[in-house]
């Protein structure tokens, strides 16, 4: 089973999602947990999605070195074809790799300036021209906002998805939908909000904000073994 016969469902759809990319094109989603819970390998299986169809993802991180970024999807993906009983992992690795690029900055380096300018630096050369963003590692203190609103703007002018993480806490205040209250604050920002949520032995992804947070279906699970996304049927 190879490219075309592995184009995953978005396993958000599950959840009541009905837009293909979840997000709609400059939209923002957000996905949180407490660190170690899974946020990472969560977001490489979104970008694994896009990559499947031939959509030009950019990962930027702030916390990891691009070899080990590169390692996270190596190993997602080498799960994902364990499950899939998939033999030539090396061939599929190799055929998205021209639609992913990773980008790396400290976190003190990092602001949106910057980023216009290595993406300019990107597009005009011909090197990587992205259609979806993933920022992980982006510290949401309460100098948040202007950032985050400059990321807006630049994510509607090129009609960019992006995704962020976000790390919460144990002893974190949230309001009444179950949102922190360190992004109750920027919440208009953000079209879909999902936590991750560790309950006894099983990690529940749920919807906070957008379509699926007022529907019907069940939570998603992680499975804590392989960081997986499957659903409660465990497929």
């Amino acid at each position: 089973m190879l490219k075309n016969d592995l184009i995953l469902q978005n396993p958000l759809r599950l959840m009541g999602y009905k837009a293909e990319e979840i997000l709609t094109p400059g939209g923002f989603g957000a996905v949180l947990a407490r660190a170690g819970v899974g946020k990472t390998s969560f977001l490489v299986q979104l970008s694994l999605n896009s990559l499947l169809k031939n959509k030009n993802v950019l990962h930027i991180s702030l916390d990891d070195p691009v070899n080990k970024v590169n390692l996270w999807y190596r190993e997602v993906l080498s799960r994902i074809a364990d499950q899939h009983n998939i033999e030539q992992t090396n061939q599929l690795v190799e055929t998205i790799l021209p639609h992913r690029f990773i980008m790396t900055f400290r976190v003190e380096g990092f602001s949106v300036p910057k980023l216009e300018e290595r993406l300019s630096d990107l597009t005009e050369q011909n090197i990587f021209s992205p259609q979806m963003l993933i920022i992980d590692g982006l510290p949401f203190d309460e100098s948040i906002y202007e950032p985050l609103s400059q990321l807006k703007t630049l994510a509607q002018k090129n009609s960019l998805y992006v995704w962020f993480t976000m790390r919460t806490h144990r002893d974190e205040t949230m309001g009444p939908d179950g949102i922190p209250t360190r992004l109750i604050k920027v919440a208009d920002l953000f079209e879909v909000v999902v936590q991750l949520q560790p309950e006894g032995k099983e990690i529940h992804v749920k919807a906070l904000k957008g379509e699926g947070a007022d529907s019907d279906h069940p939570s998603l699970l992680l499975d804590p073994a392989t960081m997986l996304i499957k659903d409660q049927t465990g497929r």
